[in-house]
């Protein structure tokens, strides 16, 4: 049966070993591909994620093109240097990227001009034309003046935006009203680096204007109309880095512009600008030692996942081995019960029948084999009703199916009469004890009985013929009864302490090849818990063993 036991466990071992080997491959190959997603993951993110980038920086801009440039409609052509001055101001004030501003004080009239547009009865040119800029701290430059004899030459931007607002009133539809985004794509020019902008004049005025142009107005009315032209600076767009673990490097640089290292030690990306910058783009570039650790924030959550499932499935193999082994040990210790209890059985069940054989064959008895085959009936039906009276007695306290009595003993009475008994049984059991501190205790004395009998007949069954001793001390201490059993018996191996209270459990030495059901110190241990004890022990092999008992106290 150990040989068989042996193998199990072997069995069972190599069984689980194998199961973790392979699990822990899966593991390690499982924690490689996590780290090959994650990899792929953020160098994914770092191509995608320069759109959010992009839309982060150029928000300016936006709030410039969308908002601010509309308001130029707002003074409807009546702005002047001064308050032109004050409107760019804060346009440079906000938007840095805007470098120079260029203001066209201009008017639509039936009158010829020499500078500016004149188609039909419409002309359409500066008054004048004013600077303001990053260079001109509060005042402006005026480039320009009709009334002025010095030389200047409009720039193109003027005339390319006039052809545009005569393209437009040319084939302007008079029946609708347009909509602000075509009245806005007609008034304005983006260019690189550079956006100019018309208020957009009241639909009355643009009829009136369609109407000069066709020669079809005989008044001299004046319309004021005023141009901005925004010269722009790509690179004082403020780079919103919105990974900054993600992106080492983010500037701006021309389309044309072509990085010197390709190595494969560096990442990198680029997004064209919008709008009037779009000969320029942003530039990413980020080393791979440098994302390396977003790589790990996003492949340490992963890699947790997978180790806390690997931790469970390494948890219920343990489990599973645990139990197949308890199982298998269970099955070894109800085996053992079995066949030990047969044997206690047997061995007074054998001796009855040959005694009662022997009444039954023979013709006539004598008064001495009446007495010797009546005390061997008495004795062997003794050792049967105790054995069953010990089974059924740990069957009840086990399911606490008896109640505990509280009776009053004389411990040094109840002492002498336990010695007694056993020096009774076993004339060489060498029986001594000692009292201190107490003189009565409320127990129950049949439990208490039961429980001393057990660890007497235990020391004097696990010790050799030269040894068999047994000292109790009992003592009172601090609301405590302590009981100590020291025998010099032949111990117990300190890989056995922890099982030798368990049921069914033996140690397997000379002395319990036979007769032991393995119930004893098991009884003992629950006789103890019934009585809100305790119960340890302490042993060296081939020295001797303690047990100590410690019971509550009630004087």
């Amino acid at each position: 049966m150990a040989s068989e036991k042996k193998d199990g466990y072997r069995k069972n071992f190599s069984l689980i070993i194998t199961f973790i080997v392979l699990m822990s491959v899966l593991f390690l190959l499982s924690l490689g591909l996590a780290y090959r997603f994650s990899t792929k993951y953020i160098e994914n993110e770092f191509s995608s994620e320069k759109v959010n980038v992009l839309e982060e920086s150029i928000k300016p801009y936006n709030d410039f093109f969308q908002k601010k440039l509309p308001e130029v409609s707002y003074y409807n052509g009546y702005l002047d240097s001064a308050t032109a001055a004050s409107f760019v101001d804060t346009v440079l004030l906000e938007y840095p990227f805007v470098s120079k501003v260029v203001f066209y004080d201009s008017e639509v009239s039936n009158t010829p001009v020499s500078d500016g547009l004149n188609i039909g009865k419409f002309s359409f040119g500066p008054k004048n034309i004013y600077q303001f800029g990053s260079l001109v701290p509060l005042d402006s430059v005026q480039l320009f003046s009709r009334n002025n004899t010095r030389n200047f030459i409009v720039g193109d931007d003027f005339n390319t935006l006039g052809l545009k607002l005569v393209s437009y009133i040319e084939s302007l539809d008079t029946t609708r009203v347009p909509g602000q985004d075509e009245l806005f794509s007609n008034f304005s020019i983006v260019r690189s680096n550079k956006i100019t902008y018309l208020n957009i004049p009241r639909m009355e005025d643009l009829k009136v204007y369609k109407n000069m142009m066709r020669s079809r107005l005989d008044a001299n009315p004046v319309y004021q109309q005023d141009m901005l032209s925004f010269q722009l600076d790509p690179y004082k767009i403020k780079i919103v880095n919105t990974r900054p673990l993600l992106f080492q490097y983010i500037k701006i640089e021309p389309l044309t512009y072509d990085p010197l290292d390709t190595t494969e030690v560096y990442l990198s990306t680029e997004i064209t600008l919008p709008g009037p910058f779009s000969d320029y783009k942003l530039y990413f570039i980020s080393s791979k030692s440098f994302i390396e650790k977003e790589i790990l924030s996003y492949f340490l959550p992963i890699a947790l996942a997978i180790l806390m499932f690997y931790s469970i499935v390494v948890l219920v193999a343990f489990l599973i081995y645990r139990n197949l082994n308890i199982n298998q040990k269970m099955f070894k210790l109800q085996y053992d019960f079995v066949n030990n209890l047969t044997h206690e059985f047997k061995t007074p069940v054998s001796v009855i029948k040959i005694a009662g054989n022997n009444i039954k064959s023979a013709a006539a008895l004598t008064d001495r084999e009446l007495k010797m085959y009546g005390k061997i009936l008495d004795e062997e039906a003794d050792k049967l009703n105790g054995l069953m009276n010990k089974l059924l007695a740990f069957t009840q306290i086990e399911n606490k199916a008896i109640a505990l009595n509280r009776d009053e003993i004389k411990i040094i009475d109840f002492l002498e009469s336990t010695v007694e008994s056993h020096r009774l049984k076993h004339p060489d059991f060498n029986f001594t004890y000692e009292v201190s501190g107490f003189t009565t205790f409320i127990t129950d004395p049949v439990l208490l009985g039961s429980l001393f009998d057990n660890l007497a007949e235990n020391a004097y069954k696990y010790s050799p013929p030269e040894r068999k001793k047994l000292h109790i001390s009992a003592r009172q201490i601090k609301g405590k009864v302590v009981f100590r059993f020291i025998d010099q018996g032949i111990g117990i191996p300190a890989s056995e302490i922890n099982n030798i209270f368990k049921k069914f459990f033996r140690i397997q030495n000379q002395y319990n090849q036979n007769g032991s059901v393995g119930l004893g110190l098991a009884f003992c241990k629950e006789l103890v818990n019934f009585m809100k004890g305790e119960i340890t022990v302490r042993s060296k092999v081939n020295k001797g063993t303690e047990f100590k008992i410690v019971l509550p106290y009630n004087d």
